[in-house]
């Protein structure tokens, strides 16, 4: 079970140089966070995902490698409901402070983005905003899929200019990532980086959040 007062923090690794998307070795270097835990907390996702983050000057970085035995999605067009389907999520906003809004992020096995800002004033579903209209500026995203060993991968560089005010690089940011694994012969798996600790899975709780600092250069 993980503690409901635990919010996770990480100090983000600094690069000296732009990271490729594809470069599995350079991705390895990088130091995996810990397990995705089920939205209610419970227990580890039984299919695990592998997160890395990484920033250079002009962006931030996020791949997830995931197990998955049965890989599948429809969707080919951006910004269509990615997480009806099978994705990885990364909700992200400048800042200390629970965020009322931020950056939601989906990748799905595919490699079709959803991206769009959240208005989440309260951490209510009632009065949650979605603009899926907003297209992140300068943002470069991929996904590869190896279906004969049951794992893929989705990675994002997120332009800093484009997810702050003054596109400088904040010295935190509140973030969470999220896999949905929904197997076509099982229960769907909702796993967070910061559990939400609800019943049904809800991703939007701002307060869980958990931290990432930026290391100096």
């Amino acid at each position: 079970m993980y503690s409901i007062e635990t919010v996770p923090k990480i100090v983000v690794p600094h690069l000296t140089h732009e990271l490729a998307l594809d470069d599995a070795a350079a991705w390895r270097a990088l130091p995996a966070l810990d397990a995705l835990f089920l939205a209610d907390g419970s227990r580890p996702a039984a299919q695990q995902t592998r997160v890395r983050v990484g920033y250079d000057a002009n962006a931030l970085y996020a791949r997830f490698d995931c197990d998955d035995r049965d890989i599948w999605g429809t969707y080919t067009q951006r910004d269509e409901p990615l997480y009806e389907q099978e994705a990885v999520e990364l909700f992200i906003a400048p800042g200390a402070a629970d965020p009322r809004e931020y950056f939601e992020f989906q990748i799905s096995p595919n490699g079709v983005l959803f991206d769009a800002i959240i208005s989440n004033p309260t951490a209510r579903r009632d009065t949650l905003q979605t603009d899926p209209s907003w297209q992140c500026p300068g943002i470069r995203w991929m996904a590869r899929r190896d279906d004969a060993h049951r794992v893929w991968w989705g990675a994002l560089a997120l332009p800093w200019v484009s997810i702050t005010h003054d596109g400088k690089i904040p010295p935190v940011c509140r973030a969470n990532f999220y896999r949905i694994e929904r197997p076509h012969d099982s229960a769907v798996e909702y796993s967070c980086w910061a559990p939400t600790f609800t019943e049904p899975a809800d991703f939007h709780k701002p307060a869980r959040f958990g931290f990432l600092e930026f290391a100096a250069a």
